[in-house]
């Protein structure tokens, strides 16, 4: 027997997952279109390599954030013939898009920080005095950062949303950037001229180092990797409990956005009829599906134990 889709309680709560969701999205798109225009013109205009540095990181998750959206839609679609588990997938593509664009975003604010910083240092470029009014933007920059970083956060876990918490990681990415920003801009002031872009390049390494551990993360998931050991150490302990089965031989988990399919096979007592053997397999889905939250269907294989 297989375990049903989804009962009625499971759509209620996808439509809120779904909502939630697009919020976050929503939101950060809105928000990092409004920094991407501060942050570019206060760089420019202010004289801070630095800021700018962060307001082209700003626009490049404007254009990224409007893909996201968009997949984030087709993730919604309910599941069909060729997608009998949905298309819950393009939110682990959202997050592979995510972490493609932050790391070319980074790579090219890093090496434009560093060819600023080599003209300055060889007097080859004209100082340009940096206006105070930079400081205050990159500031004003991370406190609405920190606020979208905690509100993605807890969407993404509660939703296990790989899109959502990508999100948040590159709000906390931004806060960095922006609070390296700060520093250059503040030492800018003080005299040093030269650590404004130094620190727009310490935030370019951020950025890529953040957008490489979202990519990792997302492609393990389209490459189907196995549960992690908790996951499966907790299913391992709830069928151990049925004292028909003799042993768990294989667990294999597949995830589905934030759903899982799960195919174990057990070994059980060669004597028993196969009757018995299907009522053991029917325990095991069901217990597994109220058991383990998001567990959308499960295959169980059983032969006698060796």
């Amino acid at each position: 027997m297989d375990v049903d889709y989804l009962k009625t309680s499971d759509d209620n709560d996808f439509k809120k997952r779904q909502k939630q969701t697009n919020f976050v999205v929503d939101i950060g798109l809105i928000v990092n279109l409004f920094l991407a225009i501060i942050k570019t013109a206060a760089g420019i205009f202010g004289h801070s390599k630095a800021l700018l540095s962060d307001g082209i990181n700003s626009v490049s998750d404007v254009v990224y954030f409007v893909v996201v959206k968009a997949l984030v839609k087709f993730s919604s679609k309910p599941a069909d013939k060729e997608h009998p588990y949905g298309h819950h997938q393009f939110e682990s593509i959202a997050a592979v898009i995510i972490g493609a664009f932050i790391i070319v975003t980074g790579v090219s604010i890093f090496w434009d920080s560093i060819n600023t910083a080599f003209d300055i240092l060889v007097k080859e470029q004209k100082e340009q005095k940096i206006e105070f009014f930079t400081l205050l933007v990159a500031i004003l920059t991370i406190i609405i950062k920190i606020i979208l970083m905690f509100n993605a956060k807890g969407i993404g876990r509660k939703t296990d949303n790989l899109a959502v918490l990508a999100i948040a990681k590159d709000h906390m990415n931004d806060i960095f950037a922006s609070l390296g920003a700060a520093v250059g801009i503040l030492l800018g002031l003080l005299g040093y001229r030269w650590v404004d872009p130094i620190a727009g390049a310490l935030v370019a390494v951020i950025v890529v180092r953040t957008g490489i551990d979202i990519l990792r993360e997302s492609a393990s998931e389209l490459m189907d990797t196995l549960p992690d050991k908790k996951m499966d150490d907790k299913i391992r302990e709830i069928i151990s409990k049925i004292p028909e089965v003799k042993s768990v031989e294989s667990v294999q988990i597949h995830k589905f956005g934030p759903y899982f399919i799960a195919n174990i096979t057990i070994g059980i007592d060669g004597n028993l009829k196969v009757a018995k053997g299907d009522e053991i397999a029917d325990l095991i889905e069901n217990l597994l599906s109220e058991k383990i939250e998001y567990m959308k269907k499960v295959y169980i294989h059983y032969h006698p134990a060796r």
